[in-house]
């Protein structure tokens, strides 16, 4: 009994070791231990010997801790969408701004204990099989037909065991290549001997790679309309044996992310698309640069490939859960799945009423016509989104919900609550997917009306992606834009400052309003510019410069080295970038560019400012395009070697200059004049001339507004008709008449000449 205390001294090679290399080691010697009454101390101890899923109370107690300590909220990595306050962005459901990570606060996780499942052991003949099996089919060319038979007939071999091998450590990476060069009778066969116990499977963190790669296998294999009956029918048997307890599978990690991907698998929607989303792209929703994926979910409408086993299988899981619905609301990979079945719903208005009514607690039969939320309790709801799982529904409920639901919990639950839910770690996510997601102006009054006035506190509580959301909804809704630009500037400059530190300030937003003098706060040399602070001024850069001229004044007062600092900083280019592609004037913009004049050459070497000096070279007049052109001359051979030089030398035509800079500056100067003839032409008419802004091309463009396009668009159309009918030659109508042609065309009309001239002579 000593021997077998911790450290482990083994008998075969006298060492103390631990219990698992006690166990690899002299496993051989255990088989006589066992027959002298050990065997209930080893299997007690060593889930290998018994194969017992049931963990030991040590185990317990450690993941128990380890589970406190790691809260499921909002981790600081790329992977999500949003906007934090160490300059992460951060989404689970789709993602929105915050300055805290909800999950450092999160009170508790939700466990639900899974039950007991015993595997028997493997025989050394079956395990020595699967050996051999895997030497000859992995790393080795072997025809693609004689793959699959092997791969087929070693799957028969499964039969009985599916759940003892899926669920081991080495033999399940066999299984995962097997399935994966099988035919298709052998995938459905081997996943319907699973379907006994695909739950214990699937919940096992070896066995969840052989589900999910045998349904990504499946998934291939629905590009045939042949094989849809035979693959229907697999997961029809899956899903009877989900259905009986699908809250275990539901609240289980492994098990939680086989069952998306079963979902996804009947939207006939690719699995690692769905399950990644880039933050990028929610982050570009939520701020207006993307339009929403909510309509992009037309085209995940018209690949159903199992509609009718999609919405059955998720009824009567709702329905066999329903006892659980608590469980599944707080529970954080239950969460997940409700999340991406909402998702998969999308455009199905009936059945979203119903899921999200199960999910806010409300009865069946509560929801009455106009009144949809009878019957649940509003300050349980209240309560539950201060919850890290709740919260991350809630923002998947808000982004989905038909517009009817929506009004009703703006109107009902959240109302008049904004701003305290705001303040909160976890709540605030949700006030912001209720601004990125509101439907109309009377919404986005209702939310302005609680908000508006408490940005200066939203920014010292740190939670300023409250309101760079709330700026993005004002804008899509075009509602108290003035406003919400006239609360940013105020909440952070007042006094004779007024507006010079508007955006120094908001640059560092962070590092402004932690700073305990604020009077004599200055520009923190060396200090990165703040993620938010650079977003909320790109957005507001995008609206019409009469809304935003306080800001104009602020940006064209800063520094020259503030600027130059700001255009090699990777947020502060973006907003420098932003001001040079607004529609302000371009006077004001040249006057920001000329603070970076005997830098240009230093910026186009860097990998932030080269960005900059290309639009600060589109936007120049042709005096600064020449000055930007002959301090990056000397540097030709450094550029040639960055990544953005070699496009810089392309589009400013450094060598060109070089060669002839007379030359070079009449290029442009007719380039510019024929662009302008052009814009005069087919521009809005109330567009000030170039002589009056004596600009490029740059200034009047900027002043044309979204609006105009379709106005444009319908007097080239006029203007291209009317020059189809008269005599007169138009030279958009010649030039719509070359096409390029390419080499094999032009070797076959060279051909056809040849010929035709050959017959002419004849002839003659």
């Amino acid at each position: 009994k000593s021997s077998l205390s911790p450290p482990f001294c083994c008998p075969h090679c006298r060492k103390r070791v631990s219990f698992e290399e006690y166990i690899s080691c002299c496993s051989p010697l255990l088989k006589p231990m066992v027959s002298v009454g050990l065997h209930a101390l080893v299997s007690r101890n060593h889930k290998g010997c018994d194969l017992m899923e049931q963990p030991t109370a040590w185990e317990n107690q450690t993941n128990n801790h380890w589970v406190r300590k790691r809260t499921m909220g909002r981790k600081t990595s790329k992977k999500h969408a949003g906007v934090n306050t160490d300059h992460t962005v951060e989404s689970v459901s789709g993602g929105n701004a915050d300055d805290n990570n909800r999950s450092h606060k999160d009170k508790k996780t939700t466990h639900v204990p899974q039950t007991s499942f015993l595997r028997k052991q493997i025989d050394p003949e079956t395990a020595k099989y699967f050996a051999e099996i895997a030497n000859a089919i992995e790393g080795t060319e072997i025809d693609p037909e004689e793959r699959s038979v092997i791969c087929g007939n070693a799957l028969e071999e499964t039969r009985g065991k599916e759940a003892e091998l899926a669920t081991d450590y080495i033999i399940s990476h066999t299984l995962q290549t097997l399935l994966e060069g099988c035919s298709l009778d052998h995938l459905c066969s081997f996943l319907q001997s699973c379907a006994k116990n695909f739950s214990h499977i699937a919940a096992d963190r070896s066995g969840s790679h052989v589900v999910e790669t045998a349904l990504k296998s499946l998934s291939f294999q629905l590009q045939d309309n042949e094989n849809h009956s035979l693959i229907e029918h697999a997961l029809k048997k899956i899903c009877k044996a989900i259905v009986v307890n699908p809250v275990d599978i539901m609240c289980n990690c492994h098990g939680s992310h086989v069952l998306r991907s079963l979902l996804c698998l009947f939207k006939g929607v690719p699995l690692e698309e769905f399950h990644s989303t880039k933050s990028s792209v929610g982050l570009a929703e939520r701020l207006n640069l993307k339009a929403p994926h909510a309509k992009d979910n037309v085209s995940l409408q018209s690949v159903q490939i199992f509609p009718s086993l999609l919405k059955k299988f998720i009824s009567e899981m709702l329905n066999a859960a329903s006892e659980d619905i608590s469980k599944l609301q707080m529970n954080q990979y239950s969460s997940l799945v409700l999340q991406t079945v909402l998702k998969l719903l999308a455009g199905n208005e009936q059945e979203l009423l119903h899921l999200i009514r199960v999910l806010l607690g409300s009865s069946a039969g509560s929801a009455n016509a106009g009144n949809l939320l009878e019957g649940i309790t509003i300050r349980n709801i209240l309560r539950l989104v201060e919850e890290t799982a709740y919260s991350h529904l809630m923002e998947a409920i808000l982004e989905f919900a038909p517009e009817t639901l929506y009004n009703e919990l703006l109107t009902k639950v959240f109302r008049k609550s904004l701003f305290r839910m705001s303040s909160h770690h976890c709540a605030n996510f949700v006030v912001q997917a209720l601004a990125s997601h509101a439907k109309s102006q009377d919404h986005m009054d209702l939310i302005w009306e609680e908000l508006g006035t408490k940005f200066r506190d939203l920014f010292e509580m740190g939670k300023s992606g409250v309101v760079v959301s709330v700026l993005a909804a004002t804008q899509r809704l075009h509602s108290n834009e003035h406003e919400c630009c006239q609360a940013i500037a105020a909440a952070v400059c007042t006094g004779d400052e007024f507006p010079k530190c508007i955006v120094p300030r908001i640059l560092f937003l962070e590092n402004f309003f932690c700073s305990r003098d604020k009077s004599n706060w200055s520009w923190p040399h060396g200090t990165k510019i703040h993620v938010v602070g650079s977003l909320i001024l790109q957005s507001i850069f995008r609206l019409p410069s009469e809304l935003i001229q306080v800001y104009v004044t602020s940006i064209t007062s800063l520094e020259e080295h503030h600027v130059l600092e700001a255009s090699k900083d990777p947020s502060g280019s973006r907003v420098i970038e932003s001001f040079l592609n607004s529609n302000i004037s371009g006077k004001q913009k040249r006057k920001l560019v000329a603070k970076l004049r005997g830098h240009f050459g230093e910026l186009s070497v860097h990998p932030f400012g080269s960005f900059t000096v290309e639009k600060c070279f589109t936007t120049s007049n042709l005096n600064l395009r020449e000055t930007i052109v002959s301090e990056m001359l000397p540097l030709q051979s450094e550029l040639s070697k960055s990544k953005q030089g070699p496009y810089l030398l392309r589009k400013l035509d450094i060598d060109g200059f070089a060669r002839q800079p007379d030359q070079w500056k009449l290029r442009q100067a007719s380039q510019q004049s024929a662009l302008k003839e052009f814009y005069a032409t087919f521009g809005p008419k109330e567009t000030k001339s170039f002589e009056k802004e004596e600009s490029f091309l740059a200034d009047t463009i900027s002043k044309s507004k979204p609006g105009k396009l379709k106005d444009i668009r319908k007097e080239i159309e006029t203007t291209l008709a009317s020059a189809k009918t008269s005599n007169t030659p138009f030279l958009a109508h010649q030039v719509s008449k070359k096409v390029k042609r390419s080499k094999d065309e032009k070797k076959r009309h060279r051909k056809d000449g040849e010929s035709e001239s050959k017959r002419k002579k004849i002839k003659v």
